[in-house]
């Protein structure tokens, strides 16, 4: 366990949120992610080890529902573009692709309630599947 206060390097101005030192959270993890069994969830994965992954999914939203859940949020506007900017160009998608072997990146929609309880279970059966195939 740590604080998040601990793992920031300042404030964005400009996205009016608090800028992430990439390397204290990597230095934070190691332990925990070598002993294994842990799921991460970020906006991004260019700076984690890929050794510490067997598996990566990206969430994908419909744009107009994307638009809207941020708007609800509070961005700012810039802050909402880029969002969906990054959304529409695929990044995160192709960040994870370009970080992993592309065999263990996956995408799953995430526009409705029941795409978020499927793909819950999806997860949940990956995870009961892996440990069936690591523990024999």
């Amino acid at each position: 366990n740590f604080l998040l206060g601990e793992l920031y390097d300042g404030y964005d101005e400009e996205y009016d949120c608090p800028i992430l030192d990439e390397d204290r959270v990597v230095d934070e993890l190691e332990n925990q992610m070598r002993e294994g069994g842990v799921v991460v969830d970020y906006h991004g994965c260019d700076f984690f080890p890929e050794r510490w992954f067997h598996i990566v999914f990206v969430l994908r939203t419909d744009n107009s529902i994307l638009y809207k859940r941020l708007e609800t949020r509070g961005y700012n506007e810039k802050k909402l573009k880029d969002n969906i900017q990054c959304e529409i160009f695929q990044v995160l998608y192709e960040e994870a692709r370009a970080s992993y072997k592309e065999e263990i990146v996956h995408q799953l929609p995430s526009n409705k309630p029941e795409e978020l309880e499927e793909n819950i279970n999806q997860i949940s059966r990956w995870i009961e599947q892996w440990v069936k195939d690591h523990n024999s």
